[in-house]
């Protein structure tokens, strides 16, 4: 088990009561599903990584929107950084999505309002460089405001409502600026605490947003997880600002191990053992989270395996969906889904 999982030692009896409450209706909830949807549903790489110059491990030979380009990394950001003005996924079907996450007796739902490429999926105040901008063809659309347009969905269904966003963001101005900086040096606190603010005051405004504007909300599952110390977020403003807006909200301030990781997110694998805190094993369906096309996936009783394995650790089991880039699930995913409702004894 990685040290930043194990080093989070707090047990759910030295949280605020109510707290303690909240996190035992979460682990009741056993199975949840998370999805990984945005611009970069249309290239065969992990999502938002390759876009960082010091991540040469995103950008494998065997990639053919890196091969494509001739491993150009200005040529590949530039044409990442524009795929929004093709993103028109007008199969989308929000009340089918979650139809297909009842149907795999799934209890909540997690999606990525926006990861660290910084695109956003919701109808934000804050940028263009989002799933309602003019520049995006799905605009007009009447579900454009997706992640409203799920959330509505699942609630309707019963489905408890976690809400990804990453701190980090590499389209933001104030975050990298003026151009991409490898990991090493990704925010401008230490040269440049001005621009910094401006960034801080951007993230919060984007989580007011989503806190305000897309009713109920469970649990906030913030990621970018190297977003602390000196490139604070001014978390514990941005937490209180959140519960205020939603009573009795969880946070998962993922790798972090401070006070505001009210859970803590194993990625990848299930730990052997029970661990003293609440947690949630994200494992995706395939070698990827986002989709790739003609990607191998795990068999249905394979995944039914890993929910009982993790439930019986006493964690909860987040598994990994792709959706397409025209705004379906894929077919053998689904089917995958509907069988692990048919198989699962709980």
């Amino acid at each position: 088990m990685r040290e930043d999982v194990l080093k989070h030692s707090s047990s759910i009896s030295e949280k605020p009561e109510w707290l303690q409450e909240r996190l035992n209706w979460f682990k009741d909830q056993k199975f949840g599903i998370i999805l990984h949807w945005g611009v970069y549903a249309f290239w065969d790489c992990c999502e938002s990584w390759p876009l960082v110059p010091d991540c040469d491990w995103s950008r494998r030979d065997e990639l053919t929107c890196w091969t494509s380009r001739n491993k150009d990394i200005d040529l590949f950001q530039r044409d990442y950084r524009n795929l929004h003005k093709q993103f028109n996924p007008t199969q989308f079907d929000p009340d089918e999505w979650a139809d297909l996450f009842v149907q795999a007796r799934a209890k909540y739902v997690c999606f990525t309002t926006k990861h660290h490429d910084g695109f956003c999926m919701w109808d934000t105040k804050t940028t263009e460089y989002k799933i309602t901008g003019e520049e995006c063809p799905f605009h007009t659309n009447s579900n454009a405001d997706v992640t409203k347009a799920l959330f509505d969905a699942c609630r309707k269904r019963g489905l408890g409502i976690s809400v990804y966003f990453s701190k980090a963001d590499w389209h933001c101005p104030y975050y990298w600026s003026p151009e991409p900086r490898p990991m090493s040096q990704t925010a401008n606190t230490v040269d440049d605490p001005a621009t910094w603010e401006k960034f801080v005051q951007y993230t919060h405004e984007q989580i007011r947003e989503l806190m305000t504007n897309y009713g109920h909300i469970d649990i906030l599952w913030l990621d970018a997880g190297w977003v602390k110390g000196k490139e604070d977020i001014k978390m514990a403003e941005m937490v209180k600002m959140a519960r205020e807006l939603q009573p009795g909200l969880i946070v998962a301030n993922r790798t972090v191990g401070d006070e505001f990781e009210d859970f803590v997110t194993p990625e990848r694998e299930i730990p052997d053992e029970a661990l003293p805190d609440v947690w949630e094993a994200c494992l995706p369906l395939g070698p990827d989270w986002k989709y790739v096309e003609n990607q191998p996936l795990k068999s249905a009783q394979q995944v039914v395996d890993e929910i009982e394995y993790a439930n019986q650790r006493g964690g909860n089991f987040l598994l990994g969906i792709g959706p397409k880039y025209d705004g379906t699930i894929p077919d053998r995913d689904a089917a995958i889904l509907r069988e692990i409702g048919q198989l699962r004894r709980n």
